[in-house]
């Protein structure tokens, strides 16, 4: 994905006849891609998006940095810039709670809800973190410094200021001495009350959805590794499920969601590892089934953030988080019959 996040945006005015309450995406296109068509080029970035679609997008919402209109035949430069301003969904208005866990002014650290995008896309604008706390904090300009899936909900860590965020960012790529850890309700039961799963992630090339990764071969991909406890055993009829804790060693995109469903465990309710992926493309386009809810069980997946720690950027003091489990996944596992079978 090369779309620019907006602090690191080149300075970009909008063209008179842009609507105000346009969004704007920014793209810069690499080496590799030069030369290919804008709308080829869109297709790739965009998620879901067909070439035909991408090209109705380039027609009405594609600029150069000067504003000046992009053809989709365009052929594209190296390091060139596309801006999209399209026009924002029509979205409600959502009234989150977001729980504040720790502030100073240097950092801010949250339970995030489930549901709720951590920054402003397309689709969602003024339902997402940093819209959110950006009404709170109107003066500041915050970063993430880590991300969560919509869906997944718990601990999320955001810096206040330029320097915390570099600092931040530079501890969370080395990995030493921050410590994640997870709670899941899966589907199934893992064969050992404890185990480590060391198995390397790929992006899906088979896939249609642009999200996906999946496990890669023996000695390719990048390397992943993840420690899971059994909590607490469930059963609902002839159906297992467990509560699970996931410890991290590493942070790819879905890794516990990946490591889960390789051992036969999926997390309830995961619209991409779960039962088919169509259903992530039928939630997207608002026509999940009755038949589609009744197997997912969850209209999320069920997996939290529960823990966190990590050394304050500035004053290198240890900091532990903790968020308590949601209420939705709660009340989930008060609806199934604790298993002492095994």
């Amino acid at each position: 994905m090369t779309r620019i996040p907006p602090h690191e945006r080149p300075e970009i005015e909008r063209p008179d006849d842009v609507d105000d309450k346009a969004v704007l995406s920014v793209f810069r296109v690499p080496k590799e891609l030069a030369g290919m068509r804008a709308d080829v080029f869109l297709s790739t970035q965009l998620r879901n998006t067909s070439r035909t679609r991408a090209k109705i997008i380039v027609r009405a919402a594609a600029r150069f940095l000067d504003g000046s209109r992009i053809k989709p035949n365009t052929r594209l430069a190296p390091e060139q810039y596309i801006a999209l301003w399209r026009p924002a969904w029509d979205e409600t208005e959502i009234p989150f709670d977001i729980p504040i866990l720790f502030q100073d002014e240097h950092l801010l650290v949250i339970d995030k809800p489930a549901g709720l995008p951590v920054h402003p896309s397309a689709r969602y604008y003024r339902n997402t973190v940093i819209k959110k706390l950006g009404e709170r904090f109107p003066s500041e300009h915050l970063v993430l410094g880590h991300r969560l899936d919509r869906d997944t909900s718990g601990v999320l860590v955001l810096a206040r200021t330029i320097e915390a965020d570099r600092l931040l960012k530079k501890q969370f790529r080395n990995v030493l001495g921050v410590e994640k850890s997870y709670q899941a309700i899966t589907w199934n039961t893992p064969p050992y009350p404890q185990q480590r799963i060391e198995l390397p992630l790929e992006r899906n090339p088979e896939s249609r959805l642009r999200c996906t990764m999946r496990v890669a071969a023996p000695g390719t991909g990048l390397k992943a590794a993840t420690r899971i406890g059994i909590i607490k055993r469930y059963r609902r009829g002839d159906r297992r499920y467990s509560l699970v804790r996931c410890d991290l060693e590493t942070g790819r995109q879905h890794q516990i969601r990946v490591h889960l469903a390789s051992l036969g465990c999926p997390v309830v309710g995961d619209k991409i590892y779960g039962p088919s992926e169509e259903l992530h493309a039928r939630s997207s386009d608002g026509t999940l089934t009755d038949d589609d809810r009744l197997q997912l069980e969850l209209p999320r997946h069920a997996l939290h953030a529960w823990r966190m720690a990590f050394m304050h950027p500035m004053t290198d003091d240890r900091l532990v988080f903790e968020a308590p489990l949601p209420e939705d996944m709660q009340a989930f596992v008060r609806g199934l019959e604790v298993d002492d079978t095994l």
